[in-house]
C-alpha cells in the first residue's frame, strides 16, 4: 500500500499571501472615496472655478493694461495663463487633500495653521509691501500666511471646542479667544482690518455651535465692540476706511468706480472684451472682479453666482445636520464660514454696501496663494464632510450631542 504524497509545508515567505497589487488597491481607494464624497459640493466648486477662468479672461486686459510701463507692455492674457497654472495647482491640492480620512485633516489643519501663525509673527519685519501693507513673504512667489491661517484657525478651534465633551469645565471658550485676539493683534500691524474682522466672524459661529452660554458671548462681543471703536480712534487705517464708506467717497474712489463698472453692463452685460469701464478699475482681475462679470456679463450673471455661493453654503451645512462628531461640525461649520464670508464681503464690497477690504472672491478672483489657499479649504472640507451612505447615524440634535460626554477610563 503506497502512502498519499502530501504537500509539503511551506515555511518562512511562502506561508504568506501575496500583497494585493497597487492598482487593485488604488482602484478600491478611489472607489471609497467616490461613495464617499459629496458629489454635489463637487459640482457647485468645479462651477465656480469655470466661471473664475472666464471671469480673469475677461479682467486680465484690463489689468495688464494698467501694469504695462513705456519700457515694458504685459502681454494682455498673462494673468489667464498665471490664473489656469494656479487653478490645476489648486484643484490638485484640494482632490488630494479630499482623501483624507478627519483624524488626517485635523492634524493637517492644526500643522498649517501653527506654522502660518509662527510666519504670521514676522510678516511686519520680512514682508513685502503692496499698496502701503505689509502683508506678503517672497518664497519663489508671494504668499500671504494669514489666507492659509483661515481654515487652520477654524480647524484649531474646532479641535479646541470639541474638548468640551471630554470635560465641560475646561476653559476652551477662553482659549480660543485668546488664540483670535492674537490673531486679530497680528494683522492690525500689517495692517489688515478686512481678515481680522473676517476671523471674528468664524470666531462668532463656532463659539455659537459649540454651545457656549450667550451671557459669555454677550460679555466678548461688547468688548469687541470697544476695541473697534478704539480701532477707529487710534487706528488710521480703520478711520480712512470707515470715513470713506460713510462719507459716500468721490467718483475716483475705488469703490465707486466698481459700483459704476458693475451697473455699465446692465442686466445682459455689454459681452467678453467689450467693457470700457473695466479699464480704468484699479484690482481688476482681483478684488473687484465681480464688477468685471457685471459689465461684461451682465446683472444676471451676478444674480446667478451668488446663486451658487448661496447653494454651496447651505450644501455644506445640510451635509453636516445629522452629524454625530463635533468636532466635525464644528470644522465644517468654521472653514464654510470663512468661505462664504469672505465671498459675501467681497461681493458687498463692489455694491458699495461694505467698506473696502482688499480681499479676493474666492475661486473666481486671480490669486496665487489667495487660489491654494482657498482650494486648501476646501480640500479640507470635503475630506471632513465625506460620509459612508450606507453607515446609520444618530440625529439626535446638536444640544445632546455638545451634553453628550465621554465615559473616562
Amino acid at each position: 500500500m503506497s502512502t498519499p504524497a502530501y504537500p509539503p509545508a511551506t515555511r518562512g515567505r511562502a506561508s504568506y499571501l501575496p500583497p494585493a497589487p497597487m492598482q487593485r488597491r488604488w482602484r478600491e481607494l478611489l472607489r471609497v472615496w467616490w461613495r464617499e464624497l459629496d458629489k454635489g459640493l463637487l459640482l457647485l466648486i468645479g462651477l465656480l472655478m469655470a466661471i473664475g477662468t472666464m471671469a480673469v479672461a475677461a479682467a486680465s486686459p484690463a489689468s495688464a493694461d494698467q501694469l504695462s510701463t513705456a519700457r515694458v507692455t504685459l502681454d494682455e492674457f498673462m494673468f489667464l495663463k498665471r490664473h489656469l497654472v494656479f487653478q490645476l495647482m489648486g484643484l490638485g491640492l484640494m482632490i488630494g487633500l479630499s482623501f483624507a480620512s478627519r483624524d488626517q485633516a485635523r492634524r493637517i489643519g492644526i500643522l498649517v495653521g501653527a506654522v502660518m501663525l509662527a510666519l504670521l509673527f514676522v510678516v511686519p519685519i520680512i514682508g513685502e509691501e503692496k499698496n502701503g501693507a505689509r502683508r506678503w513673504i517672497n518664497v519663489g512667489m508671494s504668499l500671504q500666511p494669514s489666507e492659509f491661517l483661515k481654515p487652520g484657525f477654524a480647524i484649531i478651534c474646532a479641535w479646541m471646542l470639541s474638548w468640551r465633551l471630554r470635560d465641560p469645565h475646561l476653559p476652551v471658550l477662553w482659549y480660543v479667544t485668546g488664540l483670535f485676539f492674537l490673531i486679530a493683534g497680528l494683522l492690525m500691524l500689517q495692517p489688515n482690518l478686512g481678515d481680522a474682522i473676517l476671523f471674528g466672524g468664524i470666531w462668532l459661529v463656532m463659539v455659537l455651535l459649540a454651545g457656549v452660554p450667550w451671557q459669555r458671548i454677550a460679555v466678548l462681543l461688547g468688548g469687541g465692540a470697544g476695541l473697534l471703536a478704539l480701532a477707529y480712534v487710534f487706528y488710521d487705517n480703520a478711520r480712512h476706511r470707515i470715513d470713506g464708506f460713510l462719507g459716500g467717497g468721490t467718483a475716483f474712489d475705488q469703490v465707486d468706480l466698481a459700483q459704476r463698472t458693475l451697473l455699465a453692463g446692465g442686466w445682459t452685460g455689454s459681452g467678453l472684451w467689450l467693457g470700457i469701464r473695466k479699464m480704468n478699475l484699479p484690482e481688476a482681475h482681483t478684488d473687484y472682479i465681480f464688477s468685471v462679470i457685471g459689465e461684461e456679463f451682465g446683472l444676471i450673471a451676478c444674480g446667478l453666482i451668488v446663486v451658487l455661493y448661496c447653494a454651496l453654503v447651505v450644501r455644506a451645512l445640510m451635509r453636516m445636520v445629522n452629524e454625530d462628531n463635533l468636532f466635525a461640525l464644528l470644522a465644517s461649520a468654521g472653514l464654510i464660514t470663512q468661505f462664504g464670508g469672505q465671498a459675501f464681503i467681497n461681493i458687498l464690497v463692489n455694491l458699495k454696501l461694505f467698506p473696502s477690504k482688499g480681499m479676493t472672491l474666492p475661486l473666481i478672483s486671480y490669486g496665487g496663494s489667495s487660489t491654494l489657499a482657498v482650494c486648501f479649504t476646501l480640500g479640507l472640507l470635503l475630506a471632513i464632510t465625506r460620509r459612508n451612505p450606507f453607515l446609520a447615524r444618530e440625529a439626535g440634535g446638536l444640544r445632546e450631542l455638545i451634553e453628550r460626554k465621554e465615559e473616562r477610563p
